[in-house]
């Protein structure tokens, strides 16, 4: 999860660093650090816990400049946040390495290495690389071949960026399970966990395949994959701009997600319907004969795109009368499935890199089940390379912490799937037609449901002293409240939890007095009235209720109960819908709360480690 980027050029390249850790700082913000080869081939660094912008204050206060350097901004895994476990890590004063992912082996490499005479100066698995590679240099090799027998020593994931002072004008990048990426410029290249961070300086990238090293200078790059072998990654053009990422008019990054998602979505289904009907070519080459065996659904994910399986399973059985099930890809890694053969599996991640969901998908694959599908929103990503289909979000860059735009995108990709199924099941071609029509209405609905925003925003005035809330919701709206729960959690530190309202006297209910908000979604369907009477539960025992209930379902502010209603929505889109007003609760609350809404405690964007 920690963010790498690396610059070899003819001019200072500590600008390029600072700016590209900024970019990355999604991917962790425990400590950063850089490390340069100045003209006097010395090996500089800096390291400082917190953020970057205490790493750019540390640089104004001792400046160091160099042409050839790497940079990181951390997100812990082996050992606390420290300067001392900072990256880069060095080994005396000749080797400077940054890394992502987990060394699982890196214990017995310690022990071997204390045994050779090393002095260890952190806690983390990283110094054994910079040990290893400084030993095979001192064997003779070169630093290509110095980190391509480390990288053959190391079990686990990783993306790597190493400099020697050796070869002052040399990057050596190295992956595996872990995203890199080279940047193009004009006689100068660069490497970085994520294109965001780079396109200030270029807009022409090569993406590094599993196995790949690159050995990289101002003006030459030759990768090799991992027989060994000179290969020809293809050069892409990124359509993304330079300020693409930035806030713009708003406080965080979060709250500009929030605003996107009308965008995002009329993004997300442009040129993939047509006269009414999903086109199977919006899922890639082969979709066709692909979907046309499917029995099945099987999806597995984490977190929010979880949560965005969960609600598909509901529209799968319900609309395309698919059997769907929906599974946390860190669970099913670890037991033994049963494969499938006539299910299609799909994988939901926002980065594509997601380590729990891209090695579930690896081990369906294996087992033998069906064909794949990935949904994500990066085109170059580890899984939508994996997979047999994909079918691409299009959200643009989401650097809050907290997913917002990538969840709705998902939804709208997977019910482009349910429909894609549901037409080759039986489902009647006015259903289709009625449905592509009202993913089409979505932007404009939204834009609707964000006009709330200034009442949600009174509202969350409501919340500043709670430490708890429960999050009710039935049928396909169970999996929003869970997301709304897991949204209030990440970013005001508020403990929720999310229930599927009829379970409420199966225990919950014995959470609920004056001092629990209990937070519900009410659309008007047909479990509209099994809701209000588990809403009644709720008031008997004096708790706080706030409803975001469609304006024509009858709900009425009462005695602690706060309605806030929604324009009236179609039952299939409507877990998209509620999702929005749960989105601004969250945020508003941490601000109140005053929490980093952008970057919450312990958390980072993209989970590329186990």
């Amino acid at each position: 999860m920690c963010g790498i980027i690396g610059a070899a050029a003819e001019r200072d390249v500590v600008p390029i660093l600072l700016e590209g850790l900024r970019r990355l700082e999604y991917r962790g913000y425990d400590s950063a650090g850089l490390a340069l080869i100045d003209d006097s081939n010395n090996v500089d660094r800096i390291r400082t816990v917190g953020k970057v912008a205490e790493l750019e204050n540390a640089i104004k206060q001792n400046p160091v400049v160099g042409k050839t350097g790497i940079a990181h901004t951390r997100w812990a895994t082996h050992g606390k946040p420290s300067q001392a476990n900072a990256h880069p890590h060095v080994c005396r004063k000749t080797v400077a390495v940054v890394h992502n992912g987990i060394i699982e082996n890196h214990e017995l490499l310690r022990k071997s290495q204390l045994e050779s005479g090393h002095a260890f100066t952190s806690e983390t698995d990283t110094e054994v690389i910079v040990h290893q590679v400084y030993d095979y240099q001192q064997q003779g090799k070169d630093l290509l071949e110095a980190v391509r027998l480390t990288a053959n020593d190391l079990h686990g994931a990783y993306a790597l960026g190493v400099i020697s002072n050796k070869e002052k004008r040399r990057i050596i990048a190295a992956r595996r399970g872990s995203p890199l990426v080279i940047g193009v410029g004009i006689g100068e290249h660069f490497i970085a966990s994520d294109v965001a961070a780079l396109l200030p300086v270029t807009q022409r990238f090569i993406f590094l395949e599993d196995g790949d090293i690159a050995d990289i200078s101002r003006d030459s790059l030759t990768i090799y994959d991992v027989n060994g072998e000179v290969v020809d990654r293809p050069l892409k053009i990124s359509k993304l701009s330079a300020d693409a990422a930035e806030r713009g008019k708003y406080r965080h990054y979060m709250l500009k997600e929030i605003f996107e998602q009308p965008r995002a979505i009329a993004e997300t289904l442009e040129g993939r319907t047509s006269a009414g009907t999903v086109l199977d070519a919006a899922f890639g080459h082969g979709a066709k004969e692909i979907l046309d065996g499917v029995k099945g659904v099987h999806i597995i994910a984490c977190g929010t795109s979880y949560h965005a399986g969960a609600v598909a399973k509901y529209w799968l059985e319900s609309l395309a009368g698919v059997p769907c099930s929906v599974e946390v890809a860190s669970e099913f890694r670890y037991r033994n499935a049963i494969a499938r053969r006539n299910s299609l599996v799909v994988a939901i991640s926002q980065s594509g890199e997601t380590a729990d969901t891209l090695a579930a998908l690896e081990e369906a694959k294996k087992i033998g089940f069906g064909h794949s599908l990935t949904i994500c929103n990066v085109p170059e990503s580890s899984m939508v390379r994996e997979a047999d289909l994909s079918l691409l979000t299009r959200a643009g860059p989401e650097i809050g912490v907290a997913s917002t735009k990538a969840f709705t995108t998902q939804l709208v990709a997977l019910m482009l799937l349910v429909i894609a199924l549901g037409k080759r099941n039986g489902m009647a071609a006015q259903t289709e037609i009625n449905l592509v029509e009202q993913l089409k209405s979505l932007p404009a609905r939204i834009e609707n449901v964000l006009k709330l925003d200034d009442e949600i925003e009174t509202l969350a005035e409501f919340f500043a002293n709670k430490d708890n809330a429960l999050f009710l919701g039935r049928g396909a709206q169970y999996p929003v409240a869970m997301e709304g729960a897991l949204k209030l959690k990440e970013i005001s530190y508020i403990h929720a939890e999310a229930y599927p309202a009829g379970e409420l006297k199966h225990g919950p209910l014995a959470l609920v007095d004056s001092e629990m908000p209990v937070i519900a979604v009410a659309p008007n369907n047909e479990l509209l009235e099994k809701l209000k009477s588990n809403l009644q539960e709720v008031r008997a025992r004096g708790g706080e209720l706030i409803v975001f209930a469609d304006e024509q379902a009858g709900m009425k502010v009462e005695d602690n109960v706060r309605v806030i209603t929604v324009a009236p929505t179609d039952d299939a889109i409507a877990p998209i819908i509620y999702t929005i007003p749960l989105q601004l609760l969250s945020y508003y609350v941490a601000v109140l709360k005053g929490t980093d809404v952008d970057q919450p405690r312990n958390l980072a964007k993209s989970v590329t480690v186990e």
